[in-house]
């Protein structure tokens, strides 16, 4: 089944990002999770984004009561590609749906509560240790900046998933 839109959830603006470069190159329209329902029909076919917080998609639970899901996107910290295993277990994403993780950011202004208070402790904590890891020194330094990786690099994998035109 051919995805007629692309429906996302996002927290700093990243998510937003991927989502409306998907939606232009696949000349499908874009609209945010709380916007969708009175815009699309029920179980309409859709690709769906959301940010990712402790492993788990955000909004993936209500996108996937309303809508049939041709592939998901989930948008956080990590490197592209990484975390699938334990994002689609956490989620609860089943195999037969297609899963891609993205590279988005951080911007500490938008953090509030829980969230900043977890990202803030994190930092402290890989600051504080006196041996890192390759990929803790990355974690650090990400976490330790505002900034955005969205590219459209991080959305090969989707691309050749979308253009073998595997639903279609």
């Amino acid at each position: 089944m051919k995805p007629i839109a692309v429906v996302y959830t996002s927290k700093t603006g990243h998510t937003r990002q991927y989502a409306r470069m998907i939606g232009d190159r696949a000349k499908l329209p874009v609209y945010p999770l709380e916007e969708a329902g009175s815009v699309l029909p029920p179980k309409a076919p859709i690709v769906y984004l959301g940010w990712i917080h402790a492993s788990c998609i955000k909004g993936y639970a209500k996108a996937a009561k309303c809508f049939f899901l041709c592939a998901v996107c989930g948008v956080g910290l990590c490197d592209t590609g990484t975390l699938l295993t334990q994002v689609r277990r956490t989620t609860g994403i089943p195999d037969t749906i297609p899963l891609f993780t993205m590279q988005g950011g951080i911007d500490h202004s938008k953090l509030k509560g829980m969230d900043k208070w977890m990202i803030s402790t994190l930092t402290k904590g890989l600051a504080a240790q006196k041996q890192r890891s390759a990929q803790d020194q990355r974690m650090l330094e990400l976490l330790q900046k505002d900034d955005s990786y969205v590219s459209q690099e991080h959305l090969s994998d989707f691309w050749k998933w979308f253009d073998k035109g595997v639903l279609f």
